[in-house]
């Protein structure tokens, strides 16, 4: 197959989007050398309107439909999305190439200094607010939008007691630290991950999927094609309270009315297969 002379990225604006970006770029640099890789930005309705709450409105592709419509339109060769952004339903015309390595999957608890138990915390994801209850069953919860500083600076300034991201996102910020706050990585098994979490995913048209799969990380995109099989097995999304983390051995999953779930199993990479296996533990989780 030919290297491509020109390769196009398509991503949102915001500092973490093009730093995803930057690594994406890195990668596919690696994979065809001597490409020109360009970086090309796109406002997304869900950076338009950060006023709508993405629970009520159901974000299902507030941050990628402007990315896929580029790509359908031959505007781009490939869109860079954070992985937990990409709606199950994959458009016609177009493919998950596959997912750069993932990252550290764990979500961080930002808290003001001086403050031991949080009574008001913000967070705009049901999944992050239903596993926050248990851990905090006093607190009072709101919604939390914009980019990480704007919520570092937000809850510094005395708008919550606390908050969530993603250690992923911090790092690639190269954020370890913030005036008047402490950051607390969760476990795991605390505060289970969205799918796919973490990881970097590469959108292109179908019939260039084969051509930069090679950019992708076998092992993050299986774990990542898991996690989104049983969001679709499930009809969730990211405005929904449910998480699913699969770290090649062990599934965690979370749901408001099941609680916290953790098997130790290997799933099938053949599409088909993986979807008859995600069924079935999830008939034996609901049987229970």
């Amino acid at each position: 197959m030919n290297a491509p002379a020109t390769i196009v990225l398509g991503t949102r604006g915001s500092p973490l989007a093009l730093a995803q970006a930057e690594l994406a770029r890195a990668e596919l640099a690696r994979v065809f050398p001597g490409a020109e890789i360009r970086i090309r930005k796109f406002t997304t309705q869900g950076d338009r309107r950060l006023e709508w709450s993405l629970e009520k409105t159901g974000g299902k592709g507030l941050f990628t439909s402007e990315l896929e419509e580029a790509l359908l339109a031959g505007e781009i060769d490939i869109a860079v999305h954070s992985g937990k952004d990409l709606p199950t339903e994959t458009r016609a015309g177009l493919a998950l190439a596959g997912c750069l390595k993932r990252a550290r999957a764990n979500d961080v608890l930002v808290v003001r200094e001086g403050v031991s138990v949080p009574e008001r915390v913000a967070t705009g994801s049901p999944r992050r607010r239903a596993q926050a209850a248990k851990i905090f069953p006093e607190a009072a919860f709101s919604e939390l939008r914009g980019n990480v500083s704007t919520r570092l600076r937000k809850i510094a300034d005395g708008e919550a007691d606390a908050t969530f991201l993603a250690a992923a996102g911090l790092a690639r910020l190269g954020v370890s630290a913030f005036p008047g706050l402490i950051f607390r990585e969760m476990p795991l098994e605390l505060i289970v991950p969205a799918a796919a979490q973490a990881a970097i995913a590469l959108q292109c048209r179908e019939a260039d999927a084969a051509k930069f799969a090679a950019a992708g990380d076998a092992e993050t995109t299986h774990a990542v094609n898991v996690e989104r099989a049983f969001l679709s097995a499930l009809g969730e999304g990211c405005h929904t309270a449910f998480a699913a983390h699969f770290d090649g051995g062990r599934i965690l999953l979370f749901r408001e009315d099941v609680g916290f779930v953790a098997r130790r199993t290997a799933f099938p990479r053949e599409p088909g297969a993986l979807a008859r296996r995600v069924s079935q533990i999830l008939s034996e989780i609901f049987s229970a």
